[in-house]
């Protein structure tokens, strides 16, 4: 079981890796965080996929701020 768990995660980062950038990080994290909560007990896998996709709207957050940042001391 634990293999086929492993399988699914890494065919679904590879699917996941090939999304648009739209959901600012979120889909990725959460899929992640998904699949580590299911690993810790029952029921714990919505709350890692939660935790997962703020961690990475997060990081996409600071990513935009520092791509921002550079822009402007490049250009202004």
């Amino acid at each position: 079981m634990k293999h086929a768990a492993i399988i699914l995660a890494l065919a679904t980062s590879a699917t996941l890796a090939t999304v648009p950038a739209e959901a600012k990080g979120c889909l990725k994290e959460a899929a992640v965080g998904g699949v580590g909560g299911h690993f810790i007990g029952k029921g714990h896998g919505v709350a890692g996929a939660a935790i997962g996709c703020e961690v990475g709207h997060h990081r996409a957050k600071v990513a935009a701020r520092r791509q921002s940042a550079t822009t402007q001391r490049h250009h202004g």
